[in-house]
């Protein structure tokens, strides 16, 4: 059961995918942990995609790590069919 407590520790993240969201929450739940304006934090991402892989890598990884804040579902926990 160590799947069971990697995905428990994301959940105590202090960052978690946001309600204010556009696609995966990712950008407005980052700007919620740290008081930052979403779309301040949504344009430096966009402007990261411009760097390949850089840009894309990190949102697709923070995506599938970071719970979501409303049920605390982890997208790659579900992909890998961990959760009871």
């Amino acid at each position: 059961m160590a799947n069971r407590s990697f995905f428990d520790t994301l959940r105590r993240s202090p960052i978690h995918r946001g309600p204010n969201r556009v696609l995966g929450g990712v950008c407005g739940g980052i700007a919620a942990k740290f008081g930052w304006n979403p779309t301040t934090v949504r344009l430096v991402t966009v402007i990261a995609f411009l760097l390949p892989v850089i840009g894309f890598g990190t949102y697709a990884i923070a995506w599938l790590l970071l719970p979501r804040a409303t049920d605390g579902s982890i997208v790659i926990e579900r992909l890998l069919g961990s959760r009871s």
